[in-house]
């Protein structure tokens, strides 16, 4: 599938990856390496699949590592920043891509590349002024964020609270004119996004088999596997 190129593609690579340096990882978590190559390589590989050539990525000023491996790439847009919150480096990234519809998704959220594809591809097909979330039926995060979904049209009924069928992923789609901020000081993306359906904004569910949150250095083997399996099978006879 290849992409309009009136859409963009964002990757936010800010967070420090404290659980990770927990188990010994001393490096930036956008340079994790599951299967030999960084989270960031995977990230951009993936973007490049769906036909979005030229990426911004979001990295803190404490990265050096990162910052090295994506210093001279003509395929980055580069921003430097130490944003306070998730909603802050989401509320950037948006505006770094505000007029065209853009796709954007976390450094750590780990799927086959034609998933991602797919997802982009049902992004495109949804209204104009739509926001698309990635889920998934896999649940592998301490903290979900649960997500109900219409059955009619995938649209998102209630995000947080009760579980439910499907627990966000990581990935989003946004609209050419990025949607309503509100007034109120969101401190976690999560907030955002849950208010953003409780004001009534088309937000849809947009279902990927399955994503690898990683954010432990358990969830790098998980996601080697997951990954050796999928190629496994693709390159079966």
């Amino acid at each position: 599938m290849s992409a309009s190129p009136a859409w963009r593609g964002g990757i936010i690579a800010a967070g420090h990856g404290e659980r990770l340096r927990q188990g010994g990882w001393t490096g930036s978590k956008a340079m994790a390496p599951v299967g030999g190559r960084p989270l960031i390589d995977h990230a951009l590989d993936r973007f490049r699949a769906a036909g979005l050539d030229r990426t911004s990525v979001l990295i803190n000023a404490e990265s050096p590592d990162a910052l090295r491996w994506l210093h001279g790439r003509g395929d980055v847009d580069l921003i430097v920043k130490t944003t306070p919150s998730s909603y802050a480096s989401f509320s950037l990234m948006a505006e770094r891509l505000r007029g065209t519809r853009s796709v954007i998704t976390t450094v750590d959220g780990v799927m086959p590349a034609e998933d991602f594809a797919g997802f982009v591809e049902a992004a495109a097909a949804l209204p104009e002024d739509a926001v698309g979330l990635g889920v998934t039926g896999h649940v592998d995060d301490e903290n979900p964020l649960w997500a109900d979904l219409a059955p009619s049209d995938g649209r998102i009924r209630r995000l947080g609270g009760d579980p439910a069928a499907h627990v966000t992923a990581g990935l989003y789609s946004l609209p050419a004119h990025t949607p309503p901020l509100g007034t109120q000081r969101f401190e976690r993306l999560r907030d955002y996004l849950s208010w953003l359906v409780g004001q009534g904004h088309p937000v849809y569910g947009l279902v990927l088999p399955i994503v690898f949150d990683v954010d432990r250095p358990w969830d790098i083997a998980q996601a080697e596997q997951a990954l050796a399996h999928h190629a496994g099978i693709r390159s079966a006879p």
